[in-house]
């Protein structure tokens, strides 16, 4: 533990050495400006007071202007007077507004029979309406009215703008020397206590001044206007500078005999002490620096903190936070580094203070920012870990919920529109506390709008409760009822896509109970079409092994073997065809074939067959060929298991039609017969592995034929589909026609 914590002392005690560097830094950035190779006499504040001075000068000394004066130098222009006359309006719109001013206060006075008002306020208008009509008859009127406007406002101006400067002016003489000379008329204006026949270096000089300001043509000249122009307003600078304008030369100095306790000489010693300061701060503030870097360097203090518990917090939280957390950091280690050179010159022991406590705040903001940068950078040395970090920010999460917000954009601007209802009343409400007159417009407002937004919203969270319990019914295997679909919203969507579900997974279970018993008949099928002829060539074999046969019955049963062994590689042939035909792993040689033609062979090789049968074959088609992209060998057994079927299933003396034709694009293809066995009317068993019409299972065949069939078909891009009605067998083949 006393490791530790030595550590984390000897950590902060950098940190801090690394803060006073910082701060020395932005001591010399932000304040080099003003105190790098400069002196006093060089700042905007000595300038000010300079110029002020100057300005007090020109006022009180080289000016010299009394009041009266300036009246008598007031004059008027014919633009003033212009303006003047329609500063509001023409004459009509200004009887009118004056009217318009006075008439409810007439009509109340003539109301309550108050006669006296009435006069008093009727003579007064008239006045003013005498008054404003005389300004558009007689210039002189206009005239002496503005004559008195500006006697008015030079009266304020020497009352106010004249007399409070006096005292700065007397106390800045003690301060200042100057020496002044008029181009025109040789007259000299100073504070120095010399004879005309003195030479005014003699007293204004670099060894008994600070600081000597000299006006000259090329440097510009002090005007006796000047004060006028900065104490005085524009609106009456004019006046008070009509006249010819008397220009000075000479000198304006700072004395080294100025009083030690004058506003000039505190700002010059303050200054002195800062500039100081400021050196000594940025030289010690830049070797600190190369310190504390060196030591961080050499010492491994981040290790410690990598392994620490905090560290392992810090990094879990969110990419944003942490940025967020650094932006702080550096944020208040900004604040606090202008705080530390903020109370220059430290005149005060408080300012002192200050100073060290924004240094500490600093050091701690500092460390954190250092921390959390070394955390940060060790995080993205992973590759591809801010893309990882990405996706866990804040920012992230809040994007993608209003993108799934406005996933369907329908709901998103709806939800959009609530919020904003919500908020306004919100407000309203707000506003109504803090002025109760507004429920005048909010009980209205809630009644039309808030209320039948919250009876949509108590709709739409009950309809949407509706669906979650139904989706719960689901879960549990309820799934008699349906809920109802209101509209065309997304909920309404909602409870459409659930019915269907619910649908679905009824058909899926249905689906599935008839899978499982499909399952156990094709086990079943398999394991006796298998079995019966396996059974034969085990029994007869076990036969054969007796020598005391006869050759007759030796070769027999030699017969009887071979004939169940075709059988059975038959039916294991027809098993592996058929799973290669659903699995579509099979390859089609496809050549244009004139299907009549192919049918009329596969005829020709049960022409044997259907001789021997009691059947009569009626075969239907064009004279033109009819021609399909067909493998002609895949197609050939599609017809051979079909003929097939009808040699074993129909009933004895029918009539068999089979029949070739085009029929727009496609080519068609039926066989119709009728059956020797009831079938189902459920033709999709008839597709299924080893299922035959022959229940009883007492015919040849393997019970693949029409499955192999319709695999072959489909193969091709086409459709084999079987009718029954009643006994009548039909199945029907669609091609694509060339």
């Amino acid at each position: 533990m006393g490791t530790k914590w030595k550590n984390s002392l000897t950590f902060f005690l950098i940190m801090m050495l690394l803060t006073y560097g910082i701060s020395g830094l932005f001591s010399g950035a932000a304040n080099g400006d003003r105190y790098l190779f400069k002196n006093y006499f060089q700042s905007n504040e000595f300038q000010e007071r300079l110029n002020y001075f100057t300005n007090l000068l020109s006022l009180y000394e080289l000016n010299g202007t009394t009041k009266e004066e300036a009246k008598e130098k007031i004059s008027v222009s014919a633009e003033e007077i212009e303006e003047h006359r329609y500063r509001y309006g023409s004459l009509t719109d200004q009887i009118t507004n004056i009217e318009s001013q006075y008439e409810e206060e007439i009509f109340a006075a003539k109301e309550n029979g108050n006669s006296e008002v009435e006069k008093v306020l009727t003579e007064e208008k008239n006045k003013k309406i005498a008054d404003i009509t005389m300004n558009f008859k007689d210039d002189e009127h206009v005239r002496k009215k503005l004559i008195a406007e500006k006697e008015k406002k030079i009266d304020q101006f020497f009352e106010e703008n004249y007399k409070y400067p006096r005292s700065e002016y007397e106390a800045n003489k003690n301060q200042f020397v100057y020496y002044l000379k008029s181009i025109d008329s040789e007259e000299v204006h100073t504070n120095l206590q010399m004879s005309e026949k003195d030479d005014p270096k003699e007293f204004i000089n670099q060894k008994d001044m600070y600081y000597i300001e000299n006006f000259s043509g090329s440097k510009g000249y002090i005007y006796s206007t000047d004060g006028f122009h900065y104490f005085g307003s524009s609106d009456i600078t004019e006046d008070l500078t009509i006249g010819e304008e008397t220009r000075f030369t000479g000198q304006i100095a700072l004395s080294k005999n100025a009083p030690a306790d004058s506003e000039t000489m505190i700002e010059f010693r303050d200054f002195n002490k800062s500039q100081a300061l400021y050196y000594g701060h940025s030289i010690s503030g830049l070797a600190a620096l190369f310190i504390s870097v060196f030591l961080l360097r050499k010492r491994p203090l981040f290790e410690p903190i990598l392994k620490s518990n905090w560290a392992q917090v810090y990094l879990r939280l969110p990419l944003d936070v942490k940025i967020l957390f650094t932006a702080i950091a550096l944020i208040g280690s900004i604040i606090c580094m202008f705080g530390v050179i903020d109370y220059y010159p430290f005149r005060y022991g408080y300012e002192w203070l200050y100073a060290f406590i924004f240094l500490v705040i600093g050091t701690l903001f500092i460390s954190a920012l250092i921390v959390q940068a070394v955390l940060l950078i060790h995080c993205f040395k992973t590759e591809g870990h801010f893309k990882t970090e990405w996706k866990t920010t804040i920012l992230y999460k809040l994007a993608k919920a209003v993108a799934d917000a406005f996933l369907i954009q329908k709901v998103g601007i709806q939800l959009l529109i609530l919020l904003g209802i919500v908020f306004c009343f919100g407000m309203g409400a707000a506003a109504v506390i803090v002025e109760a007159e507004f429920l005048l417009i909010y009980i209205p407002a809630f009644l039309v709008i808030g209320l039948p937004v919250v009876l949509f919203m108590f709709k739409r969270i009950g309809y949407f409760n509706k669906i979650v319990a139904n989706s719960n019914d689901i879960m549990l295997g309820n799934l008699e009822t349906d809920l109802p679909v209101k509209g065309k919203t997304a909920l309404a969507t909602l409870a459409s896509n659930m019915n269907a579900l619910k649908h679905g997974v009824k058909a899926s279970h249905q689906k599935q109970v008839k899978s499982e018993r499909l399952k156990t008949e094709l086990i079943t099928n398999v394991s006796h079409d298998l079995r019966t002829p396996l059974t034969s060539i085990i029994s007869y074999t076990e036969l054969l092994k007796n020598p005391n046969l006869s050759e007759d019955e030796r070769d027999s049963y030699v017969q009887i073997v071979d004939r169940k062994s075709q059988r059975l590689k038959i039916l294991i042939d027809d098993l592996f065809e058929a799973s290669k035909m659903a699995s579509g792993n099979i390859d089609l040689v496809k050549q244009k074939v004139d299907i009549a033609q192919l049918l009329q062979q596969a005829l020709a090789e049960y022409n044997e067959a259907i001789s021997q049968s009691s059947l009569q074959f009626r075969v239907t088609h064009s004279d033109e060929p009819v021609y399909a992209v067909v493998d002609g060998q895949k197609m050939w057994r599609v017809f051979e298991n079909l003929i097939g079927n009808i040699l074993k299933y129909s009933l004895e003396n029918t009539r068999v039609y089979l029949s070739v034709k085009k029929n727009g694009d496609q080519v068609l293809i039926s066989f119709k017969n009728v059956t020797k066995y009831e079938l189902s009317e459920n033709t999709d068993e008839l597709f299924e592995r080893f299922k035959r019409g022959d229940s009883s299972r007492h015919t040849e065949g393997s019970g693949l034929g029409l499955t192999i069939a319709k695999s072959i078909v489909e193969l091709h891009g086409g459709r084999l589909e079987i009718e029954v009605d009643g006994d009548l067998f039909k199945v029907t083949i669609l091609l694509d026609a060339n």
